[in-house]
């Protein structure tokens, strides 16, 4: 099954959300990396050129979500690896899902996102980036 690596960048330190995202997608299959607390968009980046993962997860609370989402995705190219899907959770109003999937988010999950929804989602997305269907 696909490796994702879960992050939270930022100076967020709530990360109940991320370990319950994670242990679902743990156990719908996917092998799950996860960052912790308080990563950097750079360390995020070379921890996911490293593991060679197929999605990142990017779990934010803070309300800098397009900021540091932007930082995570430059830093990526930066890497030449600009093709590993960014997927955003957390507290996203609805009036910025457009503006992060403009900025190159692969998928955005809002809170009250089901959990088969979620898992729903990421398998969509790492299927359009290997060009099979989910």
């Amino acid at each position: 099954m696909a490796r994702i690596l879960m992050a939270k960048p930022g100076l967020d330190g709530h990360d109940r959300g991320i370990k319950v995202v994670s242990l679902a997608l743990r156990d719908a299959g996917f092998e799950v990396i996860y960052t912790g607390i308080r990563q950097r968009p750079a360390h995020i980046a070379s921890i996911a050129v490293d593991e060679d993962v197929a999605a990142i997860g990017l779990s934010i609370l803070s309300g800098a979500h397009l900021g540091l989402t932007r930082k995570v995705l430059a830093e990526l190219a930066v890497r030449g690896a600009a093709d590993i899907p960014v997927i955003v959770g957390g507290t996203i109003p609805a009036g910025d899902v457009a503006l992060l999937r403009e900025a190159g988010a692969a998928g955005v999950f809002s809170t009250g996102t089901t959990i088969p929804d979620l898992v729903q989602g990421v398998r969509d997305v790492i299927a359009a980036r290997a060009g099979v269907p989910a």
